[in-house]
Protein backbone atom coordinates (compact mmCIF):
# COMPACT_ATOMS: atom_id res chain seq x y z
CA UNK A 1 0.00 0.00 0.00
CA UNK A 2 1.28 3.58 -0.64
CA UNK A 3 2.12 5.99 1.90
CA UNK A 4 -0.78 8.16 2.24
CA UNK A 5 -0.86 11.89 2.73
CA UNK A 6 -0.26 13.32 6.35
CA UNK A 7 0.42 9.43 7.01
CA UNK A 8 -2.94 8.37 7.43
CA UNK A 9 -2.99 4.92 8.29
CA UNK A 10 -6.13 2.14 7.79
CA UNK A 11 -7.32 0.65 11.10
CA UNK A 12 -6.86 -2.66 10.80
CA UNK A 13 -10.08 -3.16 12.67
CA UNK A 14 -11.97 -1.32 9.65
CA UNK A 15 -13.15 -4.64 7.73
CA UNK A 16 -16.43 -6.03 6.32
CA UNK A 17 -16.49 -8.66 8.71
CA UNK A 18 -16.18 -5.89 12.02
CA UNK A 19 -19.22 -4.25 10.21
CA UNK A 20 -22.73 -5.23 11.38
CA UNK A 21 -24.92 -4.88 7.96
CA UNK A 22 -28.17 -3.96 10.02
CA UNK A 23 -31.47 -3.26 8.45
CA UNK A 24 -30.86 0.24 7.01
CA UNK A 25 -27.46 -0.61 5.32
CA UNK A 26 -27.68 -4.37 4.84
CA UNK A 27 -28.91 -3.43 0.95
CA UNK A 28 -26.52 -1.30 0.52
CA UNK A 29 -23.28 -3.43 1.76
CA UNK A 30 -24.02 -6.08 0.09
CA UNK A 31 -24.94 -4.22 -2.87
CA UNK A 32 -21.05 -2.18 -2.33
CA UNK A 33 -19.18 -5.40 -2.33
CA UNK A 34 -20.50 -6.70 -5.39
CA UNK A 35 -19.57 -3.83 -7.40
CA UNK A 36 -16.26 -3.56 -5.06
CA UNK A 37 -15.61 -7.61 -6.32
CA UNK A 38 -16.80 -6.51 -10.29
CA UNK A 39 -14.39 -3.75 -10.48
CA UNK A 40 -17.17 -0.84 -11.15
CA UNK A 41 -16.05 2.40 -12.13
CA UNK A 42 -17.25 3.74 -8.60
CA UNK A 43 -20.04 4.14 -5.96
CA UNK A 44 -20.95 6.79 -3.94
CA UNK A 45 -22.00 6.75 -0.48
CA UNK A 46 -24.32 9.05 1.49
CA UNK A 47 -25.93 8.63 4.97
CA UNK A 48 -26.03 10.56 8.45
CA UNK A 49 -22.96 10.24 10.99
CA UNK A 50 -22.65 7.76 12.18
CA UNK A 51 -24.11 5.25 9.20
CA UNK A 52 -20.66 3.93 8.79
CA UNK A 53 -19.11 5.81 5.97
CA UNK A 54 -16.32 5.87 6.83
CA UNK A 55 -15.86 2.33 7.94
CA UNK A 56 -17.36 0.91 4.71
CA UNK A 57 -14.56 2.79 2.60
CA UNK A 58 -11.98 1.52 4.79
CA UNK A 59 -13.40 -1.52 4.50
CA UNK A 60 -13.27 -1.65 0.54
CA UNK A 61 -9.58 -0.71 1.05
CA UNK A 62 -8.60 -4.02 3.33
CA UNK A 63 -10.85 -5.89 0.68
CA UNK A 64 -8.67 -4.81 -2.53
CA UNK A 65 -5.59 -4.45 -1.46
CA UNK A 66 -4.41 -7.96 -2.45
CA UNK A 67 -5.45 -6.70 -6.02
CA UNK A 68 -3.20 -3.60 -6.22
CA UNK A 69 -2.63 -0.49 -4.56
CA UNK A 70 -5.27 1.72 -2.46
CA UNK A 71 -5.72 5.06 -0.97
CA UNK A 72 -8.01 6.61 1.16
CA UNK A 73 -8.21 10.07 1.51
CA UNK A 74 -9.79 11.54 4.39
CA UNK A 75 -10.73 14.76 2.62
CA UNK A 76 -12.00 16.63 6.03
CA UNK A 77 -8.79 16.50 7.08
CA UNK A 78 -6.65 16.99 4.14
CA UNK A 79 -8.99 20.18 2.93
CA UNK A 80 -6.29 22.67 2.93
CA UNK A 81 -3.97 20.62 1.38
CA UNK A 82 -3.04 21.75 -2.01
CA UNK A 83 -5.76 19.98 -3.85
CA UNK A 84 -3.72 19.64 -7.38
CA UNK A 85 -0.92 18.17 -6.08
CA UNK A 86 -2.54 15.58 -3.48
CA UNK A 87 -4.37 14.46 -5.91
CA UNK A 88 -1.64 14.01 -8.42
CA UNK A 89 -0.96 10.43 -9.97
CA UNK A 90 -3.91 8.45 -7.75
CA UNK A 91 -5.91 7.24 -10.60
CA UNK A 92 -2.98 4.64 -11.14
CA UNK A 93 -4.61 2.81 -8.18
CA UNK A 94 -6.92 -0.58 -8.08
CA UNK A 95 -9.01 2.09 -5.28
CA UNK A 96 -9.18 4.63 -4.58
CA UNK A 97 -11.34 6.26 -1.66
CA UNK A 98 -12.58 10.24 -1.02
CA UNK A 99 -14.13 10.86 2.15
CA UNK A 100 -16.41 13.62 2.85
CA UNK A 101 -16.45 14.49 -0.34
CA UNK A 102 -18.97 17.01 0.74
CA UNK A 103 -16.29 19.32 2.93
CA UNK A 104 -14.64 20.35 -0.30
CA UNK A 105 -16.61 21.09 -2.56
CA UNK A 106 -17.42 24.75 -3.42
CA UNK A 107 -13.84 25.35 -3.76
CA UNK A 108 -12.82 26.14 -7.39
CA UNK A 109 -8.97 24.31 -7.13
CA UNK A 110 -10.99 21.48 -5.14
CA UNK A 111 -14.03 21.05 -7.71
CA UNK A 112 -11.56 21.37 -10.96
CA UNK A 113 -8.81 18.93 -9.13
CA UNK A 114 -11.70 16.37 -8.67
CA UNK A 115 -13.06 16.81 -11.85
CA UNK A 116 -9.71 15.40 -13.55
CA UNK A 117 -8.88 13.30 -11.20
CA UNK A 118 -12.50 11.70 -12.18
CA UNK A 119 -11.63 11.70 -15.65
CA UNK A 120 -8.56 10.11 -15.45
CA UNK A 121 -9.79 7.44 -12.72
CA UNK A 122 -12.12 6.45 -15.60
CA UNK A 123 -9.72 6.35 -18.50
CA UNK A 124 -7.65 4.06 -16.02
CA UNK A 125 -10.53 1.73 -15.02
CA UNK A 126 -9.74 2.82 -11.24
CA UNK A 127 -12.76 2.49 -9.38
CA UNK A 128 -13.60 5.44 -7.03
CA UNK A 129 -15.31 5.10 -3.69
CA UNK A 130 -16.84 8.44 -2.46
CA UNK A 131 -18.80 9.68 0.29
CA UNK A 132 -20.78 12.21 1.79
CA UNK A 133 -23.38 13.47 3.90
CA UNK A 134 -25.94 13.31 1.21
CA UNK A 135 -26.33 12.63 -2.41
CA UNK A 136 -24.91 14.32 -5.40
CA UNK A 137 -28.19 15.68 -6.01
CA UNK A 138 -28.12 17.30 -2.77
CA UNK A 139 -24.47 17.95 -2.95
CA UNK A 140 -23.08 22.23 -3.16
CA UNK A 141 -21.26 21.09 -6.13
CA UNK A 142 -20.73 24.84 -8.37
CA UNK A 143 -18.92 23.00 -11.13
CA UNK A 144 -21.75 21.29 -13.45
CA UNK A 145 -18.76 18.81 -15.24
CA UNK A 146 -18.27 17.91 -11.54
CA UNK A 147 -21.94 17.08 -10.34
CA UNK A 148 -22.50 15.31 -13.65
CA UNK A 149 -19.52 13.08 -12.69
CA UNK A 150 -20.62 12.60 -9.78
CA UNK A 151 -23.98 11.41 -10.72
CA UNK A 152 -22.70 9.39 -12.74
CA UNK A 153 -21.62 7.01 -9.47
CA UNK A 154 -23.92 4.57 -8.32
CA UNK A 155 -25.80 6.11 -5.53
CA UNK A 156 -26.07 3.82 -2.45
CA UNK A 157 -27.90 5.46 0.94
CA UNK A 158 -26.87 4.75 4.72
CA UNK A 159 -28.97 4.81 7.36
CA UNK A 160 -27.90 5.39 10.96
CA UNK A 161 -28.19 2.27 13.36
CA UNK A 162 -31.07 2.25 15.48
CA UNK A 163 -30.33 1.81 19.65
CA UNK A 164 -31.02 -2.50 18.82
CA UNK A 165 -28.39 -2.34 15.77
CA UNK A 166 -25.96 -0.22 17.99
CA UNK A 167 -25.93 -3.25 20.84
CA UNK A 168 -25.24 -5.69 18.19
CA UNK A 169 -22.54 -4.04 16.34
CA UNK A 170 -21.10 -3.38 20.03
CA UNK A 171 -21.60 -6.93 20.53
CA UNK A 172 -19.91 -8.03 17.84
CA UNK A 173 -17.41 -5.79 18.05
CA UNK A 174 -16.28 -6.91 21.39
CA UNK A 175 -16.39 -10.70 20.42
CA UNK A 176 -14.14 -9.66 17.77
CA UNK A 177 -11.71 -8.49 19.66
CA UNK A 178 -11.45 -11.78 22.12
CA UNK A 179 -14.32 -9.54 24.84
CA UNK A 180 -17.28 -11.25 26.25
CA UNK A 181 -19.62 -8.92 26.19
CA UNK A 182 -23.06 -9.77 27.24
CA UNK A 183 -26.54 -8.46 26.14
CA UNK A 184 -26.87 -6.48 29.75
CA UNK A 185 -23.23 -4.31 30.10
CA UNK A 186 -23.81 -3.65 26.15
CA UNK A 187 -27.38 -2.31 27.23
CA UNK A 188 -26.28 -0.90 30.40
CA UNK A 189 -23.41 0.82 27.92
CA UNK A 190 -26.03 2.34 25.67
CA UNK A 191 -27.92 3.94 28.51
CA UNK A 192 -24.69 5.98 29.61
CA UNK A 193 -22.72 6.56 26.65
CA UNK A 194 -23.61 8.63 23.76
CA UNK A 195 -25.03 6.77 21.15
CA UNK A 196 -22.66 7.04 18.29
CA UNK A 197 -20.24 3.96 17.47
CA UNK A 198 -17.29 5.81 17.22
CA UNK A 199 -17.75 6.96 21.22
CA UNK A 200 -19.04 3.41 21.84
CA UNK A 201 -15.75 1.80 20.67
CA UNK A 202 -13.32 3.99 22.26
CA UNK A 203 -15.07 2.84 25.40
CA UNK A 204 -14.56 -0.60 23.99
CA UNK A 205 -11.12 -0.40 23.75
CA UNK A 206 -10.70 1.61 27.29
CA UNK A 207 -12.66 -1.58 28.98
CA UNK A 208 -10.28 -3.87 26.58
CA UNK A 209 -7.24 -2.80 28.50
CA UNK A 210 -8.27 -1.77 31.49
CA UNK A 211 -10.37 -5.66 31.93
CA UNK A 212 -6.62 -6.96 30.17
CA UNK A 213 -4.78 -5.11 33.23
CA UNK A 214 -7.09 -6.54 35.82
CA UNK A 215 -7.79 -9.86 34.70
CA UNK A 216 -11.55 -8.87 34.77
CA UNK A 217 -14.68 -9.75 32.78
CA UNK A 218 -16.64 -7.20 31.75
CA UNK A 219 -19.19 -6.93 33.92
CA UNK A 220 -21.66 -4.06 34.96
CA UNK A 221 -19.73 -3.14 38.58
CA UNK A 222 -16.61 -3.48 36.53
CA UNK A 223 -17.31 -1.04 33.47
CA UNK A 224 -18.92 1.27 36.11
CA UNK A 225 -16.11 1.20 38.36
CA UNK A 226 -13.60 1.48 34.84
CA UNK A 227 -15.31 4.23 33.48
CA UNK A 228 -16.04 6.14 36.52
CA UNK A 229 -19.46 6.18 36.08
CA UNK A 230 -21.57 7.38 39.34
CA UNK A 231 -24.03 4.76 40.55
CA UNK A 232 -27.85 5.61 39.00
CA UNK A 233 -29.20 4.68 41.92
Amino acid sequence: MRQLPLQVRLPDEATFANFLAHAGVAAAVAALKVELRAGSSGVFLHGPPGSGRTHLLQAGCHLLESAGPVVYLPLAALRDQPPAELLEGLEVTRLLCLDDIDSVLGRAPWEEALFHLYNRALERRTTLLVAAAAPPAALPVALADLRSRLSQLLVLALRSPDEEALRAALMLRAHNRGLELDEDVARFLLRRAPRRMDALLALLERLDTQSLSAGRRLTIPFVRDALGWVDES
